[in-house]
């Protein structure tokens, strides 16, 4: 019962009132990548990690430059969550304390379908839809983490406060 890290609507909304540049993780796949997701098949963590260190690569840039950033990303997984927060040069594995913040938008399955559906449908999003279940399987929440969960379900204006009251 649980959707993308942040989704790209909420990012979107989020670095705009907090005047920060939004990036989506999907963005960087590499294309074998999206190629595979759009034909169904699940990535495997030979796929993942080359991407997901290209995303910590990216933010350690944007942290160097003093200027916030929000991205969405399906940061499934407590090791793929690691890897994000070695962005930080500050940062001790295991630790999660960092200056990343990492939220993550609740919603029934079936809203995150719909969702899904219709992003694919304008054009928006390569992942086979078929593929969501697989996506559900991998998630791993340690509330240790400190992970700020918001209901997906609420209005994007009501979503984006409550992040922000979280975070500051």
């Amino acid at each position: 019962m649980r959707l993308r890290w942040l989704c790209w609507t909420i990012g979107e909304m989020l670095a705009k009132v907090m005047d920060c540049r939004f990036l989506d993780a999907d963005d960087f796949h590499p294309q074998a990548n999206k190629v595979k997701m759009s034909k169904g098949f699940p990535l495997s963590e030979e796929d993942r990690i080359p991407w997901l260190e290209t995303l910590r690569d990216t933010i350690r840039e944007n942290m160097g430059s003093g200027k916030g950033v929000i991205m969405g990303c399906s940061a499934l997984q407590k090791k793929y969550r690691e890897i994000l927060r070695a962005a930080d040069p500050n940062y001790e594995p295991g630790s999660h304390t960092c200056g990343l913040k990492f939220v993550c938008l609740k919603a029934p399955m079936e809203v995150i379908a719909a969702r899904l559906k219709r992003r694919a449908e304008e054009g928006n999003h390569f992942m086979a839809a078929t593929l969501l279940q697989s996506q559900l399987d991998l998630l791993q929440i340690d509330d240790a983490e400190g992970i700020i969960t918001v209901d997906a379900t609420l209005s994007p204006q009501t979503i984006v406060a409550r992040i922000q009251a979280q975070i500051f």
